[in-house]
């Protein structure tokens, strides 16, 4: 090996750690006791090695003074059980239909088993320094309650619009964040994971979509940064170029002229609806990229798009 291609020296590594570190502050005093409220799916959930670095940049967020509030899916683990279950599925506009059987189990992971695993890795990274991963339901202290989702699409031979029944799928209606504001305000250091199941007012259970629960709970947290974890880089223009900045005009232009399509039009929809509630920006990055959280929030580079108003 060549002096040209040696590999660096402690003292060089560690060197390089301490500038990371100290170029780092003026974004660690940016978000001081900011929430930062971070909507956690896509395949990246289904690789373990990936959840665990996600829990340990969760926790490495708290530790400096932030305020982390982790809303996840499970979509993939929903079709994994449904499929075992020998239960069907159907979509409409990316929506899963949910019948009462799927309903079940569709609460039993995402309220279940994913849930409790990612609060638990949370607390598994912080155990040293004592950082608790608490998992949560929406249905919880009346965290979320949802109005039924009703979506009409056209007959292909009559081109009439008909209703579509979707089931037990809701919008939040109303968000109750008090039992989230008590826990990250705590004097312990408490990382609330919350999973998107809802109620309506007559008790009845829905499951919604992770991204629309995250973007209501940033917006009724009045959140710094509403963080929106996908299998995408960000939001990219007619040419295929990621858009590393953009405002909610240049959203609605994007959606209106077809350039974004597809599932990036309801991301968008939720980025837009987060800020008008008071979140003060939005950002869709690839949460399969190492430690994308802490680059976007602590370095001049960032990650994805951001979205302000």
């Amino acid at each position: 090996m060549t002096a040209d291609t040696a590999a660096p020296s402690k003292a060089e590594t560690a060197f390089a750690t301490a500038k990371t570190l100290a170029e780092a502050l003026p974004f660690i005093q940016r978000y001081d006791r900011e929430t930062v409220v971070i909507k956690y799916g896509g395949h990246a959930m289904g690789d373990e090695a990936t959840a665990q670095r996600f829990a340990a940049d969760v926790v490495l967020l708290k530790l400096v003074g932030i305020h982390p509030v982790v809303v996840h899916g499970g979509g993939p683990q929903i079709s994994a059980m449904l499929n075992r279950a020998g239960v069907k599925s159907e979509f409409v506009d990316g929506l899963r239909v949910t019948d009462t059987a799927t309903m079940e189990i569709a609460e039993m992971v995402l309220s279940g088993a994913v849930n409790k695993q990612l609060a638990h890795l949370i607390t598994q990274a912080g155990r040293e320094a004592d950082v608790r991963g608490v998992g949560l339901s929406g249905k919880d202290a009346r965290l979320f309650t949802v109005e039924k989702v009703v979506r009409t699409r056209k007959d292909p031979e009559s081109r009439i619009e008909q209703v579509v029944d979707l089931g037990f799928v809701g919008d939040p209606k109303e968000v109750d964040a008090q039992l989230v504001m008590t826990l990250i305000k705590a004097d312990q250091d408490y990382v609330p994971v919350v999973a998107p199941i809802g109620v309506d007012p007559a008790g009845a259970t829905f499951n919604i979509n992770a991204d629309t629960a995250a973007g209501a709970l940033a917006g009724s947290l009045h959140a710094k940064r509403f963080l929106l974890l996908t299998d995408i880089e960000g939001v990219k223009d007619g040419d295929g170029n990621l858009i590393p900045e953009m405002t909610i005009a240049d959203a609605r232009a994007l959606m209106a002229s077809g350039v974004a399509n597809g599932g990036m039009i309801p991301k968008l929809e939720t980025a837009i609806t987060a800020i008008e509630s008071g979140v003060e920006a939005v950002v869709i990055l690839d949460g399969r990229t190492p430690h994308a959280i802490l680059n976007e929030l602590f370095t001049d580079s960032g990650s994805g798009t951001l979205i302000r108003s």
